[in-house]
């Protein structure tokens, strides 16, 4: 399992695929350039593991971007490996009824919306103005999950 921390603030994700699942088909759907050519904050520096807090109001810009794009898309247009785009989501296409578009289509371990968690993390580094937000794993992340 994975999370998101900043300092000793941390945010569970989950299985590393299904970050990996957000970053891909933030690609796969939004960069006809390819990966990291619209986002490169979120997939040339977060997607890597490390996002420093001089780089968070761009990545933040991104995600509200990607957010309203992703908004538009059915949540059928998931692409969950760019690298093999015959890798389907573990559920296969039973997609919830409720998940009415690829913007709300990713839900953290904890049954949190992913946008909303990643939005957390970058406004955390952005309140404190000096850190990264890092991509850890669960055992990483040893104090108490924040808002």
């Amino acid at each position: 399992m994975i999370g998101i921390a900043v300092g000793a603030a941390s945010w569970p994700v989950g299985r590393p695929d299904l970050l990996h699942a957000f970053f891909s088909t933030i690609s796969g759907c939004l960069e006809p350039d390819g990966w990291g050519s619209r986002f490169p904050a979120l997939l040339g520096e977060l997607y890597q593991g490390r996002l420093t807090a001089d780089r968070v109001d761009d990545a933040l810009a991104e995600l509200l971007v990607a957010r309203r794009e992703l908004a538009a898309l059915p949540p059928s247009a998931v692409v969950w490996d760019i690298d093999d785009l015959d890798v389907t989501p573990p559920w296969g296409s039973a997609i919830d009824s409720g998940v009415p578009d690829l913007a709300r289509y990713f839900i953290t371990s904890d049954g949190r919306d992913l946008v909303a968690v990643l939005a957390n993390g970058l406004s955390f580094l952005r309140e404190l103005g000096v850190g990264d937000l890092q991509v850890v794993s669960v055992e990483d992340a040893t104090v108490a999950l924040v808002g």
